[in-house]
């Protein structure tokens, strides 16, 4: 490790929430992940009967706001943003954060957030051109209805809500967003910008629009339709596409020393984390030794932690033919013959693929593993792909005695993000070790 390395500040993870389809809090979509339970469901947001997908991973609630009802700007949040407002303040309850003391402590707390970028609606789009067209007089949009589309307004609630004065910001990369958010905020306190955040992401992409679109490419498997929770199988040779979800996942990361001197609950140290660009192609991904080779190589370095320490991957493992072969390659050559030692699952397996809140779910998943040993499993691994020949757990029930773990993060337009987190260890409360002990080492 370098002089640099030594130098930063350590961050540690200390609240999360979530509202996804597996569960409306982190501790229901927790215990939904390690028995293997599915979210995936016939989609009820719109009338999909004539679609050729009707399926999605969705959250089982008609009005996402309800879940949020004490919030003062609830009116302006999107489905997607009530989902991150909801999470967000779980995980800070769950935190046990208490309010900034002034102003100096509320201006190093930040919000980052990985969502999709705001659109208008393609239906009131119609309508204004039909009208236009016609010379029919406009209707003039109310603000409440141009607000839901800008990204950035449930941050701002999440900031307003939270008391937070510092940096506010909204990425929007696709599949990988929520894995660059955590990252930046990890960045943002390990270089000493910033003191706590409120990091991770959420989205909803079971749209018509989106569920046509992302048909009309191939992505999505018209598979299982009447069999909902077999229709997402990473990993699988009869495998034929992923499954949309949506949800939100927000975690509190803080300063180390900060967090342990108000006796904070510690769910994992954010030991490393890595960002590359494959600059190959738009939707396929790389062959190995591309950028997510690479992206994972520098996370691993940048945490210090030995490759064969890790015991944990959680995958991107999307469902989609090329993504599963190329991450599992991937891994072969990153961990070499570790890679057969080490457990890696599909968390979308059971919720479907969540887009921008993709890699916080993954992160939920890897912190349980670090907290009690429970492996979320890759349901529906019924046939291998014989390209695909890691240890995927394909059964609920497995348990791994592991101190480090890699999250990963993989998306459209090949950008990657990758992040070690390891079990945090107290050392104040280790036994010292004798002084010729030390020595040896």
């Amino acid at each position: 490790m370098s002089p640099a390395q030594t130098a930063r500040r350590r961050v540690v993870i200390t609240g999360a929430g979530a509202v996804t389809p597996l569960g409306l809090d982190a501790e229901s979509t927790l215990e939904s992940l390690v028995a293997g339970r599915s979210g995936v469901r016939e989609i009820t947001q719109f009338d999909a009967s004539t679609y050729p997908v009707r399926i999605a991973g969705t959250v089982p609630v008609e009005d996402a706001r309800t879940l949020v009802p004490d919030v003062a700007e609830a009116e302006l949040l999107s489905r997607q943003g009530a989902f991150g407002v909801a999470a967000g303040l779980e995980a800070l309850r769950r935190s046990g954060l208490p309010a900034a003391r002034d102003e100096d402590e509320a201006d190093r707390r930040t919000v980052v957030v990985g969502a999709t970028a705001g659109r208008p609606d393609l239906q009131e789009m119609a309508e204004f051109f039909h009208r236009v067209k016609s010379e029919l007089p406009l209707h003039r949009p109310l603000i409440e209805d141009v607000l839901r589309r800008d990204q950035n307004i449930p941050a701002a609630v999440l900031a307003r809500e939270a008391g937070f004065r510092g940096a506010v910001e909204s990425v929007s990369t696709a599949c990988t967003a929520s894995g660059h958010a955590i990252g930046e905020a990890f960045r943002q306190i390990q270089e000493g910008e910033a003191d706590a955040a409120l990091a991770g992401g959420y989205d909803s992409l079971v749209t018509w629009l989106d569920v046509l679109g992302f048909s009309l490419l191939g992505a999505l498997t018209k598979d299982h339709a009447d069999e909902p929770e077999r229709a997402s199988r990473p990993f699988s040779d009869d495998r034929s596409g992923f499954v949309l979800g949506e949800g939100g996942i927000m975690l509190v990361l803080e300063e180390r020393e900060s967090a342990l001197r108000r006796g904070a609950p510690i769910l994992g140290e954010i030991a490393g984390y890595a960002a590359t660009m494959n600059a190959y192609r738009m939707t396929d991904p790389p062959p190995p030794g591309g950028g997510v080779t690479q992206c994972m190589v520098r996370a691993v370095e940048d945490s210090g932690v030995p490759a064969e320490r890790i015991g944990y991957i959680a995958a991107h493992g999307t469902s989609t033919p090329g993504n599963d072969v190329s991450e599992s390659q991937a891994v072969r050559e990153v961990f070499g013959a570790h890679a057969g030692e080490l457990v890696m699952t599909s968390v979308k397996s059971m919720s479907g693929h969540l887009t921008a809140a993709a890699s916080a779910l993954g992160t939920l998943g890897a912190l349980g593993v670090l907290a009690d040993g429970r492996v979320p499993p890759t349901i529906n691994l019924e046939n291998p792909d014989p390209d695909c020949d890691l240890d995927y757990a394909p059964q609920p029930g497995r348990v791994l005695d592991t101190d480090a773990v890699l999250v990963n993060a993989f998306a459209f337009g090949g950008t990657n993000a990758c992040t070690v987190i390891t079990r945090h260890v107290d050392d104040a409360a280790q036994p010292a070790r004798p002084a010729d002990e030390e020595a040896a080492r």
